[in-house]
């Protein structure tokens, strides 16, 4: 299916390419999110017409991304987590544990936004995350697992 991208997508392309996907990723989940549309003839024209809008809007979006990634670098957060003797976790620390202590401290973050490039934490220990707000922006947070008082 060939679509016109309505933002920058990871792997894919920039604002305003005309790309071709596969139909179930276009229908399920570009289009949904508001990330694309069909290129028809009419809707490239649309873009056209409201091309300079979506620019701005993207710019906008960076900016954010960019003050929020500033403010996320070398951040140190820890998590509480049971662990047995050997300090191997009960369970793992995800990427929804790691969100969800970000946004305890007052930040905006998806657990979408947060790399865990060896899969969740299984051990106690400090632990270099990266937590991506924006496709350009990537900041790293320290994470310390501690044993559960």
């Amino acid at each position: 299916m060939q679509i016109i991208l309505l933002e920058k997508v990871v792997n894919l392309g920039q604002l305003g390419d005309v790309v071709k996907v596969k139909d179930g990723y276009a229908r399920n989940f570009l289009i949904p999110q508001r990330m694309a549309r069909r290129a028809t003839k009419v809707a490239i024209e649309e873009f056209e017409a409201k091309r300079a809008e979506l620019e701005k809007i993207q710019a906008d979006k960076l900016a954010a991304a960019q003050a929020l990634g500033d403010k996320l670098n070398g951040l140190a957060i820890e998590i509480p987590n049971k662990a047995g003797v050997d300090g191997r976790l009960f369970g793992s620390v995800t990427n929804f544990d790691i969100a969800e202590a970000l946004v305890k401290q007052g930040f905006k973050i998806e657990k979408a936004m947060v790399r865990l490039p060896d899969g969740p934490l299984k051990a106690l220990g400090e632990f270099k995350v990266e937590v991506a707000p924006h496709a350009d922006v990537v900041s790293e947070v320290s994470v310390t697992v501690v044993q559960e008082a």
